[in-house]
């Protein structure tokens, strides 16, 4: 049986995506078990987003990720995931990031101020740039780091690195480690380090 906050959640979820859809009519919409995705060119992201906030209410901005579709084109997709506090609904936002040897969509801080270090962490590590954003710089590697370690590119073991400002980096000693897959033609299930014994 529903409870009450379940229920206020999809009603809200259905309330706004109905005003999103008379707004936008051209915008693509995906229900997946019970979550709904709503995909949008970058630009029409910041219109898009101000009316969920403004004409919707959703007020929170709970997660900004991102997804690397290599060897694909486009490669890039940046995720948000945005609520109303009051009822719980929740809408997942995706956006394809323009060119994929430098990936841009425009920065959501002018609307939640939650999205600094959303966008950040997606920047340092995806190396998605937030057009707009206020202080785009690295949150958790250091401003020099050549990589962003997130990408499908990055060797899983790491890179050897010694930079001009004195950090030194040597790879990941993963040989073995219990997250490791041994690459061959065997599934997935049979290169799974459970598997192994």
């Amino acid at each position: 049986m529903p409870t009450e906050t379940t229920t206020a959640a999809q009603t809200g979820t259905a309330e706004a995506l109905r005003k999103i859809r008379d707004r936008f009519p051209t915008l693509s919409f995906r229900e997946f078990r019970g979550d709904t995705t709503l995909t949008v060119p970058a630009d029409q992201l910041t219109a898009v987003m101000r009316y969920a906030k403004e004409a919707c209410g959703f007020d929170m901005l709970l997660c900004v990720s991102a997804v690397d579709h290599l060897p694909e084109s486009p490669r890039f997709e940046v995720h948000y995931t945005i609520t109303q506090a009051e009822t719980g609904a929740i809408l997942l936002v995706r956006c394809v990031a323009e060119n994929d040897s430098d990936p841009v969509v425009p920065s959501m801080t002018g609307l939640w101020r939650s999205a600094n270090w959303l966008e950040r962490e997606q920047y340092d590590l995806m190396g998605i740039r937030f057009e707009g954003h206020p202080d785009l710089r690295r949150i958790m590697m250091w401003e020099e780091y050549p990589y962003h370690p997130l990408r499908k590119d990055f060797p899983v073991a790491g890179v050897s690195l010694e930079s001009e400002n004195g950090v030194f980096t040597e790879k990941a000693p993963t040989d073995g480690a219990p997250f490791t897959t041994t690459p061959s033609g065997r599934t997935a299930a049979e290169r799974e380090p459970r598997s192994r014994g």
